[in-house]
């Protein structure tokens, strides 16, 4: 029996949708539906805007007290409810167990906190002169989010917003919306007031589209594909709306000559790559390394692989579940007979799904060595468990290569401290991960070039969502 996940949060109250069109979601371990959500249309997404418009004069000017108190509240709900957070995240959209209860609550978790720790000293007002410089909040925003990362792309969006003042209208993907709902529950029983956070769920080409378009949205802050990025930005210009995006990635790690443990860097860009079934868009999925050093490079990579079970992923013991659907699974599967066919070496892994398992959109592990970074691996966003390694012949060839992508959202090099960071200078991206170095949600998330424009996360995350006014002879 699959569960009804079927009204919408709006103005406070969960409303039956204007239309009555469903939507199976999908558990893609199994390939068959575990609950159900109503799709929205145009009217839904504008009665959640006349609802935050109403709610933002209020919220608006609400203390900085209020919102923390709110927010601590919110933080306490994903606490209370985090197991049943995570087998939701798991179910939708295949992360094993392990990481749900994490990585991908935790992050949630994480941002929620972390704006709590910007409240607590940020000033919305200075001086400068005889003028006085202050901070608002930008108005009603519109946020689209993804399915890979589903709970921190909407926290990342959300916390902030609340924390600033906005009222907002969440579009989460139809792909993985349950964790959206079971947040949705959660922020309606914070005492945020009503129609400061509204709930329609949908796809992109109507509500999505809806969310952009509308002229009562001040901010649309997106998350997905670069392609879709593009319509959404179409779709907002009319309007003068201020528009965030992240979006793909093809992120180079380079491991250079003088790191101190090669095998350990070659065996964590391996599982860097494959963390959430290879789903993440800065996952370091083109990894350099000296061509002297090749061979040494692929016999850690064909062991680190070996490693990664894959399967059920609500079992602990599964270090890679599923990717999300069937198209994603033969999208990969279309980029991996690419990767042979255009004549990288490939290494492990490769086409069909693992053995023993039959069902479920489950995908080998693979490792492609050689690879030229004009190869169709090396240039496409995979989103799947796939990792190519390039050779390179010099720091310069290195840098070259990890900046010769349309995309800039992150990079990872490992090598003797100092010159780590001189090689992270020279990277286009928005992010440098360097000898390891896991992720921060005090620092600003977001890339350089077709990986998006704005930034989330941290206090530049926070400011995305506040407008500057200046008062000459105010002070």
């Amino acid at each position: 029996m699959t569960a009804a996940y079927n009204k919408f949060l709006i103005d406070g109250t969960w409303v039956e949708p204007q239309d009555r069109s469903m939507l199976n979601v999908i558990n893609p371990a199994t390939e068959e539906a575990f609950a159900t959500i109503s799709l929205g249309v145009a009217e839904d997404v504008d009665a959640a805007v006349k609802a935050a418009q109403t709610a933002f004069g209020s919220w608006s000017s609400s203390s900085v007290e209020e919102r923390k108190a709110v927010i601590g509240r919110i933080i306490e709900g994903l606490k209370a409810r985090g197991g049943e957070m995570a087998t939701a995240i798991s179910n939708e959209m295949g992360a094993p167990m392990g990481l749900s209860k994490t990585a991908q609550v935790g992050s949630g978790l994480g941002h929620f906190m972390n704006v709590l720790s910007i409240l607590e000293n940020y000033e919305f007002e200075e001086i400068r002169g005889s003028t006085r410089i202050v901070k608002e909040p930008a108005g009603v925003c519109g946020f689209i989010t993804p399915w890979n990362w589903p709970l921190n792309q909407i926290a990342c969006k959300v916390a902030p917003a609340i924390a600033a003042g906005c009222t907002m209208i969440l579009k989460p993907s139809e792909i993985a919306p349950i964790s959206a709902y079971i947040l949705a529950e959660i922020i309606a029983e914070s005492g945020l007031p009503a129609g400061v956070f509204n709930l329609v769920n949908g796809d992109g080409p109507t509500v999505g589209a809806a969310i952009s378009s509308h002229p009562g949205i001040d901010l649309v802050s997106f998350t997905g594909s670069t392609r879709a990025g593009k319509e959404v930005a179409k779709a907002a210009a009319d309007g003068i709306k201020r528009v965030t995006q992240e979006l793909g990635g093809k992120s180079a790690n380079i491991i250079l000559s003088d790191v101190p443990d090669f095998a350990k860097a070659v065996s964590g860009g391996v599982a860097g790559c494959f963390g959430n079934s290879g789903q993440s868009c800065n996952a370091p999925t083109r990894m350099l390394i000296p061509k002297s050093r090749m061979d040494e490079a692929i016999e850690v990579a064909k062991a680190t692989a070996a490693k990664s079970t894959v399967g059920d992923p609500l079992s602990e013991t599964t270090r890679l579940g599923p990717v999300v659907s069937e198209l994603q699974f033969n999208k990969i599967q279309a980029l991996i007979k690419a990767g042979m066919e255009e004549g990288a070496d490939l290494i492990t892994g490769g086409l069909s799904r693992p053995e023993g398992l039959e069902k479920g959109y489950f995908i080998r592990p693979t490792v492609f060595a050689n690879v030229s970074n004009e190869m169709t691996i090396a240039r496409e966003e995979i989103f799947g468990p796939v990792l190519s390694i390039i050779g390179y012949e010099s720091e310069e060839d290195a840098v070259n290569i990890a900046n010769d992508t349309d995309y800039g959202l992150s990079g990872y090099v490992s090598g003797e401290p100092a010159h780590a960071q001189e090689i992270a200078r020279k990277l286009r991206t928005g992010n440098v991960h360097i000898n390891g170095a896991g992720p921060d949600f005090s620092a600003p998330f977001g890339g350089y070039k077709q990986s998006g424009n704005g930034r989330e996360w941290g206090v530049e995350g926070f400011e995305e969502f506040l407008e500057t006014k200046a008062m000459m002879g105010a002070a």
